[in-house]
């Protein structure tokens, strides 16, 4: 009954001319596919695309860009999908009859290529679409198909993976070190891909098993596929000014750290960071711009906090490894550990967003490294991660990390990360490494004054925070000597008593210890002006 009703389906299903590619429908979304069959893994298996069978079960597989789909509504689809995409192929009129051994140097155009007999690649076949993007590149093979020991298609004068088709009716079976493109239909048959075989395209078997060990497959880009822009970045305010900041928690350094961008605690201090190696404002107790900073901070969190996650990486205990990440926001219940690389690819796209978000802690191995492909820039990687973070010597690190209430506890010695380190609550500890942000505002030394300078007023107190001294400066009121300028601790000693003789008054401040004080303004003993000071 059920042949009779996929006899009766195919039936009804229109030819296409050799120029046209079949429309695949949501198989377009899935790397690896059975309408009926086991779809299993061993081995360290790199997959860009979704994985599933209607009937089986996917089982071996590590972390997977992409969505894991058995038995459920998208796989339904898919295998309707498939069966409309197979019967178009199946009914393509040939154009070329190339003999069964294909390979060896041999150059194929765009068209329909009939094969009555097993097939096999040896070596290199070039297809090549003549400067026509468009070209499309059937094969019809009417008996098994499979591939010599690095064999390779080979892609040239505009052809792309997305427009080649492999109609196969029977077992397809790809020697190690193949390199393949295009997508393969095997029906009634099983499809097996080996160790260091790659596929830039699809793995669809019509009742019958997909194996891979150890391979890399990802779904072709171009032929109309979406361009992958990610989610919107989170808006970081003022928290962009800031290479290494806590909201809540001590800053320290040790050994030789050179970092672009501002240091500072908002509730602590900031120490052990030298200056000549600092590239913007040590902020060493907490003022107006760690304030504004981390205020920020949180809308920013909270924003990538209640970001709908695109794709769940399943196994965060097996993070990097080689996965390859596109543009999406991802989500890992769990504490990760980060080993080897990870490699965030752009395809193509500048301004793509990657989101990671971790719900547990992160620590990666020594020398572990995220790499960036096709455009990827680390100003558009983001982490939200829910627990302390370790990043190990000499690691290579990328993206804005944005940990939430809890330690960024050691960013090892010979790491290099471009990109900041946040906090919301917890200690941060940097040694003898490189903060490299790819973008800080141009108004970061103005952050957090406007509160601070009572600028309203009638007198502009200023620049605060201040080091050697500070100028107050009247604003339609006239000064004489009854004015005077009393600075006080937090605790309420008085430090400084100036008198205000000018319009524009310059007060030397440099015996001021530095630290957080109240100002005022009096005259004739009547307080016209109050504020806050931060000495560093």
């Amino acid at each position: 009954m059920k042949l009779k009703i996929i006899a009766i389906a195919l039936f009804f299903i229109p030819t296409i001319s050799f120029s046209q590619a079949p429309i695949l429908g949501t198989a377009a979304d899935f790397v690896l596919f059975s309408t009926d069959g086991a779809v299993s893994n061993s081995g360290i298996t790199h997959l860009t695309g979704n994985v599933g069978t209607n009937n089986g079960s996917s089982t071996g597989f590590g972390n997977v860009n992409g969505v894991m789909h058995d038995g459920d509504a998208a796989s339904i689809q898919c295998a309707t999908d498939v069966l409309i995409a197979y019967g178009q192929l199946n009914n393509a009129t040939p154009t070329n009859n190339p003999a069964p051994l294909l390979g060896n140097g041999q150059t194929l155009y765009g068209g329909v290529n009939f094969i009555g007999s097993p097939t096999t690649l040896s070596l290199n076949l070039i297809l090549d679409a003549q400067g026509d993007p468009n070209a499309v590149f059937i094969f019809q093979i009417q008996g098994a198909f499979s591939t010599g020991a690095g064999s390779s298609i080979e892609l040239i004068n505009g052809a792309q993976a997305c427009n080649v088709f492999w109609k196969v009716e029977g077992l397809v079976s790809m020697a190690s070190g193949t390199s393949m493109k295009g997508t393969i239909f095997a029906n009634n048959a099983a499809i097996e891909m080996n160790t260091g075989d790659t596929l830039e395209g699809r793995a669809i078997a019509i009742n019958g098993a997909v194996t891979v060990d150890g391979t890399n497959g990802y779904t072709p880009i171009g032929c109309g596929s979406p361009v992958l822009t990610g989610p919107m970045p989170p808006d970081l305010g003022a928290a962009a000014c800031y290479a290494i900041f806590s909201a809540d928690g001590a800053v320290t350094n040790s050994g030789v750290t050179n970092i672009t961008g501002d240091v500072g605690s908002n509730n602590g201090s900031a120490s052990g960071f030298d200056p000549l190696l600092v590239s913007g404002e040590i902020h060493p107790i907490p003022d107006g711009s760690t304030a504004q900073c981390a205020s920020d901070l949180t809308v920013a969190y909270n924003y990538l906090n209640l970001l709908t996650d695109d794709i769940e990486l399943l196994y965060p205990a097996q993070f990097g490894k080689n996965l390859v990440l596109t543009p999406h926001t991802y989500l890992m219940g769990g504490a990760a550990t980060f080993t080897d690389s990870l490699y965030l690819d752009a395809q193509g796209n500048a301004d793509a967003v990657f989101v990671i978000k971790i719900n547990g802690a992160m620590s990666t191995s020594t020398y572990s490294n995220v790499i960036l492909l096709n455009g990827a820039q680390s100003k558009n990687v983001y982490w939200k991660i829910e627990g302390a973070v370790d990043i190990s010597d000499y690691s290579v690190f990328s993206g804005t990390i944005i940990c939430n209430n809890a330690a960024l506890g050691t960013i090892a010695t010979g790491v290099t990360l471009n990109g900041r380190a946040l906090t919301t609550v917890g200690a941060l500890s940097t040694t003898a490494m490189d903060v490299l942000p790819t973008t800080v505002p141009a108004n970061c030394e103005s952050v957090g004054l406007s509160d601070l300078n009572n600028i309203d007023g009638p007198l502009i107190v200023y620049p605060n925070p201040f080091r050697e001294s500070i100028t107050v400066m009247a604003q339609g009121i006239s000064i004489d000597n009854s004015y005077e300028l009393r600075i006080m601790s937090t605790m309420g000693a008085e430090v400084m008593i100036s008198t205000l003789t000018q319009t524009s008054s310059v007060i030397e401040t440099s015996e001021i210890p530095s630290g957080m004080y109240f100002y005022s303004v009096q005259n004739n003993d009547r307080v016209i002006q109050t504020g806050r000071l931060i000495a560093q």
